[in-house]
């Protein structure tokens, strides 16, 4: 509103003092971040004492569901909620409100927000530990996925230029560029001719079908990335700080790629594809980190509040949407590397366990999955909570705290963005 405001008020009276500030991206992303983060700091001490106020806690966990006795009771939870509010008031105040990919990040927040939100709700004031029906949320994270891509199919500020080159030219820039166009093309990285298109892999039907056939994938490929990106952030959800502070530095790595993205300077620096208006999204997820971190100051251990399928679907959803935008959805892998793991820690388990079943016997691949649980988990405690089974990685006999696990997830995280990042040079 306050982009809007200062841009209203230049155009009717000419030179305003400091309306020309609201023109730089980096002026408006330092300023939402920073409003974000005071924002996640004040709200979520009211928030907390609300809760608490109203003995809104976690449901209680029995042996079996909290085998580690953290002795977590009375934590409030739905911390989402301050995560939202945080993002959502320095949106509106300092982003262009008519930005498309804006409304898309802002459409993520409320939907997946919404869907955490209720199963936050089933599992604190109905008492029911397993929440909303898994059927539900893939429901919803369906229709996220379809709303995004077809949104970034039809709509027509969605477009892009594949090339972009800025020349000097008679002491002046000159910024050639390829047309404005649709398309399916997305980065590979570590290849020097790094685009790939979705429409390529259907050479064979001949034009004008690979190009729809193209699309479909592309819409496909989006459903796919928002329900397996949120999904391992829900996963990752598990210890204090841990799904925030691993949020708050991929949240880093794709402003960085979304700058240079929304860049045509850096666009031709690093040879990449150029998204128009896409660099509003640095606004967006200048926000997304300042809420966050604003949020570590209560959810760092020992947490004060849990944030909940509110904030972990939501950041999620909002990761694998952004990374979509500026077409860096293959780039997921490994910026979010540490939710891959956990995601496939629980998959792997649960077929390797399923396969002992038909045979007999009681099989595990990790002692607990998400992964970050198996190193704080003893082989007593298995048996004790699974008799007659045994492990195939035992890993070591020395069991670590929670804050120890999550310092090394985030390291981990760290080190991943920083070569996600990298790859922008490495072709």
């Amino acid at each position: 509103m306050l982009y809007h405001l200062f841009t209203y008020l230049e155009q009717t009276y000419g030179h305003f003092a400091g309306s020309g500030l609201w023109q730089y991206i980096s002026f408006r992303a330092i300023l939402a971040g920073v409003v974000a983060l005071l924002t996640s700091m004040w709200f979520g001490k009211h928030f907390i004492a609300y809760l608490r106020r109203h003995n809104i806690s976690e449901t209680q966990r029995d042996e079996k569901t909290d085998p580690f006795n953290t002795k977590k009771v009375g934590v409030p939870t739905m911390g989402g909620v301050v995560i939202i509010v945080a993002m959502l008031i320095p949106c509106l105040l300092f982003g262009k409100l008519n930005n498309i990919y804006i409304l898309l990040m802002i459409a993520t927040t409320l939907i997946l927000g919404l869907l955490g939100f209720l199963d936050d709700y089933i599992k604190t004031f109905r008492h029911n530990k397993d929440g909303l029906s898994g059927w539900y949320k893939i429901f919803g994270q369906v229709f996220l996925g379809l709303l995004v891509g077809l949104t970034l199919r039809f709509a027509p500020q969605a477009v892009m230029n594949e090339t972009v080159e800025v020349r000097v030219e008679n002491n002046k820039e000159v910024v050639y560029k390829s047309p404005e166009v649709k398309s399916t093309r997305t980065t590979i990285p570590f290849f020097k001719n790094h685009n790939a298109n979705y429409a390529d892999l259907f050479s064979f039907l001949g034009a004008p079908y690979k190009y729809w056939a193209g699309w479909v994938l592309f819409v496909l490929m989006v459903v796919f990335v928002v329900a397996a990106v949120s999904n391992g952030a829900n996963l990752n959800d598990g210890m204090d700080g841990m799904a925030a502070g691993n949020s708050a530095i991929i949240g880093i790595a794709l402003l960085i790629l979304a700058y240079v993205s929304g860049s045509y300077v850096w666009a031709d620096y690093f040879d990449v594809m150029y998204i128009p208006h896409s660099e509003e999204l640095v606004v967006f997820l200048a926000t997304f980190i300042g809420a966050l971190i604003g949020f570590l100051w209560y959810n760092s251990y020992p947490a004060q509040i849990f944030m909940g399928d509110t904030g972990s679907l939501t950041i999620g959803g909002l990761v694998a949407v952004s990374a979509c935008i500026i077409h860096k959805e293959i780039l997921i892998p490994i910026i979010c590397g540490v939710w891959l793991m956990e995601s496939v820690s629980v998959i792997g388990q649960r077929f390797f366990y399923k396969a002992g079943k038909k045979k007999g016997v009681h099989q595990r691949l990790w002692k607990r999955t998400p992964l970050h649980d198996h190193f704080r988990t003893s082989l007593e405690q298995v048996e004790r909570l699974d008799p007659g089974s045994t492990v195939k990685f035992k890993g070591s006999t020395e069991l670590h705290h929670e804050n120890k696990i999550t310092i090394r997830f985030v390291i981990i995280t760290i080190i991943l963005a920083a070569f996600a990042i990298l790859t922008l040079k490495i072709r």
